[in-house]
């Protein structure tokens, strides 16, 4: 689940058709650009790593390269990753609990209304299974403090070249039941990635959410 507000093209989608392409793409926007954190993020994938010139290519990248800079659970600063869930539910609790966090700690977050983009793929992958929450893992599902899974993961994760796992399944923290996946390399995220259904999180003024599918209606 994506913001809806973010475009449905990326910006380098029609002139990016390779990964060589879309690296001098990024180099090139650097010299305009002061923050420079997505390329520096990109330099990090090795070559034959990233994902360029198929459907929805630029979703993948996007997960890698624009995530947040205080990093995820299994994700630190250096790189973002794909996260998704094995099912729409677990994908909603999963948003639902971030964006109502972020908004809860803002003076005016309620009432807000955000719509979501849901976006479907298959994934096919060898993934480090850490379900099941046994006792040695149990600091990997703290609710709040990411120090010891971010530690976990980057353990695994780099160097990035050689490291045989593609990613984690694990565990819903935020939906009972709930399974999601974390993977570390964009070739391990299949195309096509397709959009699937809208969604609106409605939060009333007491920060009760509710959450509305969206349809189209035939006039």
């Amino acid at each position: 689940m994506i913001a809806s507000r973010f475009p449905t093209v990326g910006v380098f989608d029609d002139i990016a058709e390779s990964e060589e392409d879309l690296r001098a793409a990024f180099e090139i926007e650097d010299l305009t650009n002061t923050r420079q954190i997505a390329t520096e993020r990109l330099r990090r994938i090795p070559g034959g790593e990233v994902q360029a010139g198929g459907v929805g290519a630029h979703f993948v990248m996007s997960a890698f390269l624009y995530a947040s800079e205080r990093g995820g659970r299994f994700t630190d600063h250096r790189l973002g990753a794909w996260c998704a869930a094995a099912e729409l539910g677990t994908a909603l609790a999963e948003t639902l609990y971030h964006n109502h966090r972020r908004l809860a700690a803002s003076a005016a977050g309620f009432p807000a209304r955000i719509q979501m983009r849901e976006l479907v793929c298959e994934i096919d992958a060898d993934l480090v299974d850490i379900r099941g929450r046994r006792d040695d893992l149990a600091p990997l599902y703290n609710a709040n403090d990411y120090s010891a899974s971010q530690a976990f993961a980057a353990e695994r994760r780099w160097p990035f070249a050689g490291v045989p796992e593609a990613g984690l399944i694990y565990d819903s923290v935020r939906r009972e039941g709930g399974i999601n996946l974390c993977l570390w390399r964009p070739v391990s995220v299949p195309l096509p990635v397709i959009q699937g259904d809208h969604y609106e999180y409605v939060w009333n003024a007491r920060g009760e959410v509710t959450v509305l599918k969206l349809t189209n209606v035939e006039l």
